[in-house]
Order: structure tokens, then sequence, then C-alpha cells
């Protein structure tokens, strides 16, 4: 078991310690998910939604939870999958977009890809034109020559597949 922020090498957690961490950030997932989606829509006449800060402070960080979301360890891809997903709802059209294009450039395998899809899935069911944003997404990426090319060659591998 490798190393953790909690435990140093060598170390192993009680079942019961593991299990309490799960269910504080199913919690902390959950209040996030109230934030997000109790946000709504402003109107002109409205003040602008409440901001969450956490998300805020995210961001930037979009590609690197997509790669520690791509590790798979144990239970902990589930809840970054689904932290992902609330980032991009919050930061939505370009995070949303941003983080299907990294999961689709850099997943390796069926099991990591289908966490692109499943994303996709969640999202587009609030966010509109996703699909077509984020084809623009990729191809800007191309264009601008930001992905190297066993990159671009995983990203149009990947593409084919879930076409």
């Amino acid at each position: 078991m490798p190393a953790s922020v909690i435990t140093p090498p060598g170390l192993t957690l009680h079942d019961g310690v593991r299990e309490a961490c799960d269910r504080v950030i199913q919690l902390l997932l959950l209040n996030l998910q109230k934030l997000v989606y109790n946000r709504g829509t402003p109107n002109l006449a409205d003040s602008p939604p409440r901001p969450v800060p956490f998300l805020d402070a995210l961001k930037s960080h979009v590609r690197d939870l997509c790669v520690e979301t791509l590790r798979l360890e144990r239970k902990r891809f589930l809840w970054q999958h689904q932290l992902l997903g609330l980032l991009a709802v919050y930061s939505a059209p370009h995070c949303a977009t941003d983080a299907l294009f990294f999961l689709l450039t850099l997943a390796r395998t069926q099991e990591e890809l289908a966490l692109a899809t499943q994303l996709y899935a969640v999202l587009s069911s609030c966010l509109v034109d996703l699909l077509p944003a984020t084809v623009k997404t990729c191809v800007c990426q191309i264009h601008a020559g930001r992905l190297p090319e066993p990159q671009m060659a995983q990203l149009f591998r990947n593409l084919a597949l879930v076409v």
C-alpha cells in the first residue's frame, strides 16, 4: 500500500478509520452538490450566485484532478470523479469541456476512457451543447500545438472509440 498524507510508508489504516474518512468525504461532496445545484441562474434583478471558494480554487487544477482520477486508486477515483463533475457544472462551460478534453487525451485503457463517457453522461443532462463545445476545445488544443504527438494520437484513438 502506498504511503499517504495520513500514514507513513509501511503503516496501514484500520478499516474503521478508512470507512469514517469515506463517510466524511461523501458528506462533503453532498454539501458541495447542494451548493452547486442550488445556485440557480441569476436574473438581472438578482444578485450573483454565491461563490464556492473551494471550487473556485480548484478551477486551475482540472488537469491535475483528471490525472489523479485516471489513476483509478481504490475508492479515491470515485469521489475524485464526482468532484470533477461538480467542478465542471460549477465552472461551466470551460471547465466541463477542459475536463472532458483531458480525460479523452490522457485515458489509456477502456476503464479510464469510461470515466470520460460517464462524466459526459452526467454533464450533458445539465449543460447544453456540451458535445460541440468539447470537440471545439479539442480542435483548439490541437491547432494551438499544445499536445505532444503521442497525446494527440491517444486523443484521436479515444475519440474513435467513443464515437
